[in-house]
């Protein structure tokens, strides 16, 4: 979507997860051919959060689902980096989930759905970054 925008050279955009379980992994291979099937690559490498140098480097800090933002919220420092916290799904226009599930027991639909609320909820995420602005 930044890319399209022309506003990939704006952005730094990064993955991180709040347990060191996948630390050093590729995304799941089922999502990463979902995702192709949407034009998207993947390559990302799976790290935790630090939270010593994320909450200084980024400006939005986004988590997937209530335990992601309870456990950054346990990890932020002060009051300015809780302000940084919010939930992919507040950005949503079209959906009503309040948290992105977690696709990988649901079979390809899991998956599709996954992808189509990252989608509606990235558009949303770039159009009030933009209003920031």
């Amino acid at each position: 979507m930044l890319k399209k925008a022309n506003l990939s050279d704006d952005f730094y955009v990064d993955s991180a997860g709040t347990i060191a379980a996948h630390s050093g992994e590729r995304a799941d291979a089922r999502m990463r051919q979902h995702a192709q099937k949407r034009g998207y690559q993947l390559e990302s490498i799976s790290r935790k959060v630090n939270p010593e140098v994320d909450f200084d480097k980024f400006d939005y800090i986004v988590a997937m689902d209530d335990s992601n933002m309870s456990d950054l919220l346990y990890l932020a420092r002060n009051e300015q980096d809780e302000k940084k916290l919010s939930k992919m799904t507040d950005y949503c226009s079209s959906f009503e989930n309040t948290s992105v599930p977690d696709p990988y027991y649901g079979g390809s639909s899991g998956f599709e759905l996954v992808l189509d609320l990252l989608e509606d909820a990235s558009e949303g995420l770039l159009k009030f970054i933009q209003n920031e602005r």
